[in-house]
């Protein structure tokens, strides 16, 4: 932290004033009236406000609005895609994708590397211009921006299909497949979920302006660490005070994994004890018994355990959605899961019957195993509901290169946007090369393989715009999609029902994080097709660092089972139930996929017809995605987003000053910590290993 504050007195820019985020700062004029090499505000210095409410009117409209007061990146007058930027991303995303591989493995969940990138990023900088004696340039707001994005596609997007798909294949065959598969199919994985986001980014981010609350986070950050004046500081302050609560939080939270994980070194035990004795109090106290009013012995999830990360996500994405997924919650563990039990109760012994819940010795069980599968259906139709009711908007953002090509207001927009043939040109060389290699490596016959890339787009969409209005990324349920799809198409074939999923979720997964780093190039003014390129090249980086680690943390199926991994166990599962038929579902999940599609198809068609009334709608990702995650999850969302309204109808003014960035700094402290924990674990997973 303090690392952070010095960096903010440090900085030490010249230059006048440039664009900034207000309307009143600029002059309205035609697109054709804008040289390509205006003056941008100086290398340092960001933005003075984020435009968080973003634009209105068609979308040329609202692209002219974003050039016109947002855009920075003009001719060569800031730096963005440089060497130094993307070797430093690439290397920091190197080690956070081992890491996300051992916190898959470990726990069953990946953290979000963008925040962590760019914190870092900026402390190694400095302290590199200080040993050089400021030989080394600064580097600018929009380095640091692309920076983010090579790190986060080389630490996220590369090893989601390793701990699950591929690990689950482990288990089921019992022996390891050749690295050169492994690598081919992580590299094709990673970058078909980039070249998706093509079209994604401009529908979501640009026109219907998703929050994408990381990205949010992201940006805000790094205007807080580049701040000038005093407003600006006081609230990079604000936000570097949230930031230290959150690493609290976060060191309170994932502290006792690390300590277990220096107990298999075999390393001296005394100072772990010492600490560990230290660091027990509190985590007892607070998440042991105060803040665990909830708890339910034999109703697995229903606790409050709060994450300072969803409670600053919840503040930002807002009370709709974050009391729609409260809502969900509800409906979920205080109505369906005990009606649920009764019926399985009264048809027990019946033959054709399976029951919707697995209760073990205990007594205990886990909604969420069979809610998936109706939050799932939710979150899917919803999804292609709403890209059906604004098909037009769709299809012009798809066509609005070619109709604008060789105009004069089109020609600078143009040279910065990603065009679509690089989708096409990217997708037709990245289809071949996967469909060879789930037919020589997996024998998935063509027709098959086609489907799973097909189907990643329908997979990105939803997984894109979960992330977008939730900023949580559902790419396990995801991969029961198009699990419970290939359970019809190749029943019986387990290696295609697992790596087809790989492909979708893999792809999903990776589109959506990637449009969380656009959504912060985009707030703070960044060239879209060179952050484009920084997440290309960032994918090579993760792939050379997390196939040798996948090889070195688990050398063959025991290392993994001493994992005990939960969502690559889950994989698996999923896997043996579906590939003996759909039948193997249980009976009442049939159903609520059937709810889901209808209550995903009706609600976005009411906010349609109803346009009044969308404020006292559920929101359907939401109530979807509440399905999927713990209660614990969707309650963190619904106390951000209280909070953060009470404290706007209390006082205004600081409410919306501060709100953003003390969300933000939530975000990122326990984010960051995190990260920092898992990458300790990692080395002591090394450790342990030797």
């Amino acid at each position: 932290m303090l690392a952070i504050s010095v960096g903010l007195k440090i900085l030490n820019c010249t230059g006048k004033p440039g664009l900034t985020g207000g309307k009143k700062n600029v002059k309205r004029r035609s697109m054709s009236d804008l040289p390509t090499s205006t003056a941008a505000a100086p290398p340092c210095r960001p933005p003075a406000d984020l435009p968080l409410a973003g634009f209105r009117g068609s979308p040329e409209e609202i692209d002219r609005q974003w050039f016109e007061q947002v855009y920075r990146g003009r001719g060569d007058s800031m730096a963005q895609l440089t060497a130094r930027s993307v070797l430093m991303g690439g290397i920091l995303g190197m080690f956070m994708a081992v890491s996300n591989l051992y916190t898959t493995l470990k726990l069953g969940w990946s953290f979000g590397v963008a925040i962590t990138a760019c914190v870092i990023s900026f402390v190694v900088w400095n302290a590199l211009r200080a040993l050089s004696g400021g030989k080394l340039s600064q580097m600018t707001i929009l380095e640091n921006n692309c920076m983010q994005s090579t790190a986060s596609a080389a630490g996220y997007s590369t090893g989601g299909t390793v701990g699950t798909a591929i690990g689950a294949l482990l288990l089921i065959s019992g022996h390891h497949l050749p690295w050169a598969v492994v690598t081919v199919f992580v590299f094709f994985t990673a970058a078909l979920g980039v070249f998706l986001a093509i079209p994604m980014k401009r529908q979501m981010i640009n026109y219907e302006q998703l929050k994408f609350p990381s990205g949010i986070a992201a940006a805000e950050t790094l205007r807080s660490l580049y701040s000038h004046g005093r407003e600006a500081l006081q609230k990079a302050y604000s936000l570097i005070i949230a930031l230290g609560f959150g690493g609290l939080v976060g060191l309170l939270r994932t502290w006792g994994t690390l300590i277990e994980q220096l107990r298999h070194t075999g390393r001296p035990q005394v100072w772990l004890e010492k600490i560990q004795a230290v660091i027990r109090i509190p985590e007892e106290m607070v998440f042991g018994g105060l803040l665990n009013p909830l708890h339910r012995g034999h109703l697995q999830g229903l606790t409050f355990e709060p994450s300072v990360v969803l409670i600053g996500a919840g503040m930002i994405v807002g009370l709709r959605v974050s009391l729609s997924m409260l809502l969900g919650g509800v409906l979920l563990y205080y109505i369906a899961a005990p009606q649920l039990l009764a019926l399985d109760a009264a048809h027990a012994g019946l033959a054709d019957w399976v029951p919707s819940f697995q209760v073990n010795a205990n007594g205990d069980f886990y909604p969420v195993r069979w809610a998936l599968w109706g939050g799932t259906s939710v979150m899917v139709f919803s999804s292609l509901a709403s890209v059906a009711l604004q098909w037009r908007t769709l299809a012009r953002a798809f066509s609005l290169f070619r109709k604008r090509q060789g105009t004069a207001a089109g020609g600078v927009l143009d040279q910065i946007e990603v065009p679509n043939s690089w989708l096409i040109v990217g997708l037709i060389p990245i289809s071949v090369g996967m469909l060879l290699v789930q037919y020589y490596a997996f024998q998935i016959s063509p027709g098959l393989g086609a489907i799973a890339i097909a189907l990643s787009f329908v997979i990105s969409l939803v997984c894109c715009r979960a992330t977008g209005e939730t900023d949580t990324t559902p790419v396990g349920a995801m991969g029961k999609v198009t699990q419970l799809l290939y359970a019809v198409l190749a029943k019986g074939h387990v290696t295609a029902n697992l790596m087809s999923a790989g492909v979708t979720a893999g792809a999903g997964g990776s589109s959506a994080d990637l449009l969380t780093d656009l959504k912060s190039g985009y707030l703070l003014g960044a060239n879209p097709r060179k952050q484009f390129l920084a997440q290309f090249i960032g994918i090579f980086f993760g792939t050379l660092a997390i196939v040798p680690a996948w090889y070195a943390m688990v050398p063959d199926k025991a290392a993994l089972e001493a994992f005990n991994p939960p969502a690559t166990n889950m994989w698996k599962a999923v896997a043996d139930l579906l590939t003996q038929g759909v039948h193997m579902l249980p009976t009442t999940a049939r159903y609520a996929i059937v709810i889901g599609a209808l209550v995903g198809v009706a609600l976005p068609l009411m906010e349609k017809l109803f346009p009044r009334w969308r404020r006292f709608l559920p929101s359907a990702m939401g109530l979807g995605l509440a399905w999927v995650m713990p209660f614990a999850n969707v309650f963190s969302f619904a106390i951000g987003a209280v909070l953060s309204e009470i404290w706007r109808r209390v006082h205004r003014q600081s409410g919306e000053a501060f709100n953003i960035p003390i969300a933000s700094g939530l975000v990122a402290g326990e984010s960051l910590v995190a990260a920092l924990i898992a990458i300790l674990c990692t080395l002591a997973g090394f450790l342990a290993v030797k």
